[in-house]
């Protein structure tokens, strides 16, 4: 599939400026997209990953993404590439290990990408998909007007980027800010990732499903979704309402200790339990004005992600922007 954007900046005058390239690599697809120095997509395309393949046929729908945007007439001008994938990722060794996507672990990814004929010798940096989620808001989204934020994907799992101090905050490996695997439930339930009662085992959509029916929801038909589980709350189910409410709580107490921790004045949620609206972010608000007691954190605000499903690809053009600057120091190398 292949698309331009509305609005998109004449291929003629675009040509005479630098140009960044972004892959978004899920394990439901992968897209693709061309962006300008200012954040915005001037073309897209994308693919269905082939998620349960080996390691060579997933790539191999990374590089048909490349090839589609290669033969776009603005490819003449791209001089960065940024790739935002699923994690977990190691941005100091270009590889990744989405846990969506099996036959990927430790796949040096940034490596062949920069291999692909169409990059030939373009810098190419890497990052986690909630980092580059976390880019975007810095740059175009909702963060912009904060110099130190938490942007959150609420979604199947949590994951979360920071930006401290108006930069954002990676850390070594390139995971810092992976909220939705600090402990929450100190008696919780054991946890996939080796620890027990995390965040997104209580606050993700597959969490607040399982919530909602342990209570007695019961979906009208096949959809057991966390939209179905919202639209119950909005109707006024108990069982639902209560699902939010507990995943809104874990919410809060993740938001609270980040912001006691490092300070930050926003935190930025999206992702797909996000479009629940005031059925999360009404009790997220609640709960944090308890957990979020202190002086310096009580002017923490919480408001929706606005990039929605762009915020992958203009993150992924975000992660690549310091390339054209410094290609080395930005790369991660």
């Amino acid at each position: 599939m292949s698309y331009e954007l509305a609005g998109a900046v004449d291929s003629r005058h675009t040509l005479a400026h630098p140009l960044l390239a972004a892959l978004d690599v899920g394990g439901t697809k992968i897209a693709g997209g061309l962006a300008d120095r200012d954040g915005r997509l001037l073309h897209q395309v994308q693919l269905p990953t082939p998620a349960r393949a080996g390691a060579r046929e997933v790539l191999g729908a990374v590089d048909q993404v490349l090839d589609q945007l290669a033969r776009h007439p603005l490819w003449a001008s791209v001089r960065a590439v940024g790739i935002g994938s699923a994690g977990p990722v190691n941005i100091q060794a270009g590889t990744v290990s989405p846990v969506n996507i099996p036959a990927w672990r430790a796949f040096p990814l940034r490596s062949e990408v920069a291999a692909h004929r169409a990059v030939d010798g373009l810098p190419v940096a890497l990052g986690g998909d909630a980092v580059a989620m976390t880019a975007a808001e810095h740059w175009r989204g909702a963060a912009r007007d904060h110099r130190n934020a938490l942007c959150l994907v609420v979604s199947t799992g949590v994951g979360a980027g920071l930006v401290i101090d108006g930069s954002l905050h990676t850390g070594p490996s390139g995971n810092a800010g992976h909220l939705g695997h600090i402990s929450v439930d100190l008696d919780g339930r054991p946890c996939p990732c080796g620890s027990r009662g995390c965040l997104e085992g209580l606050a993700s959509g597959t969490a607040i499903t399982r919530t909602a029916l342990e209570g007695g929801w019961q979906p009208a038909g096949q959809d057991t979704s966390a939209g179905a589980v919202a639209a119950a709350a909005r109707a006024g189910h108990p069982a639902a309402r209560h699902a939010f409410d507990r995943a809104a709580q874990a919410l809060a107490a993740g938001i609270a200790a980040t912001a006691t921790l490092v300070e930050i004045d926003a935190a930025v949620v999206g992702g797909g339990v996000a479009k629940a609206g005031d059925v999360l972010f009404d009790p997220l608000r609640r709960h944090l004005a308890t957990y979020a007691a202190l002086p310096f954190v009580a002017h923490l605000t919480v408001v929706p992600a606005r990039l929605g499903t762009d915020a992958g690809l203009i993150g992924a053009a975000a992660l690549a922007l310091p390339l054209l600057v410094s290609p080395t120091v930005a790369a991660g190398r």
